[in-house]
């Protein structure tokens, strides 16, 4: 069995305060208010190892487990905060630690060129840059007025439109599983 076969995973990209960890935050409290389980991983993108700050009240990766999830993690620089030690770590890896537990959901917040469903963040015209080396694009979310039409490949909302994206965004993570929402 692939891994995402029974267990949709999705990942939130974008550059530094797009807003990928308040949007990763809101799709666990969903899953976990429909009664499911949620996994995050983080990737520290910001180079070296993850110290102990990374699980300090405001990290992302405690945001993360503060939100609901089940299992959360960060992983940086052959490090991953399970305190696991391997110079090898890279996302299969960890999808593969995460299978021994029964979750219905993996978040994945960063990894960019993995080729997982993604959510792309964009905050400023600049991070529209991504969508020229990202694949699997799901939709976009974006904190700037884009034209849908210059962007009809992918689908678009503005910020504001919360409800419309998380109901989208749980709908897409729920398509493989069979699971039905409410």
């Amino acid at each position: 069995m692939a891994l995402g076969e029974h267990c949709p995973i999705l990942q939130v990209v974008g550059f530094q305060n797009s807003g990928k960890t308040t949007l990763m935050e809101k799709l666990i409290i969903r899953v976990k208010q429909e009664g499911l389980k949620a996994a995050s991983i983080k990737h520290h993108g910001h180079g070296g190892v993850p110290d102990d700050r990374c699980f300090s009240k405001s990290k992302d990766s405690i945001r993360h487990y503060n939100a609901g999830a089940a299992i959360s993690s960060v992983e940086g620089d052959g490090a991953l905060q399970l305190y696991a030690k391997d110079d090898n770590w890279n996302l299969g890896k960890m999808l593969k630690l995460y299978s021994f537990f029964s979750l219905n959901v993996i978040f994945i917040e960063g990894y960019k060129k993995e080729h997982y469903p993604k959510v792309v963040m964009i905050r400023s015209e600049k991070d529209l840059s991504l969508l020229h080396s990202l694949t699997n694009i799901k939709c976009m979310i974006s904190h700037i007025k884009l034209d849908t039409e210059t962007f009809k490949k992918h689908r678009v909302f503005q910020l504001d439109e919360e409800k419309f994206y998380i109901d989208f965004l749980i709908e897409e993570v729920v398509k493989k599983s069979g699971t039905k929402f409410v």
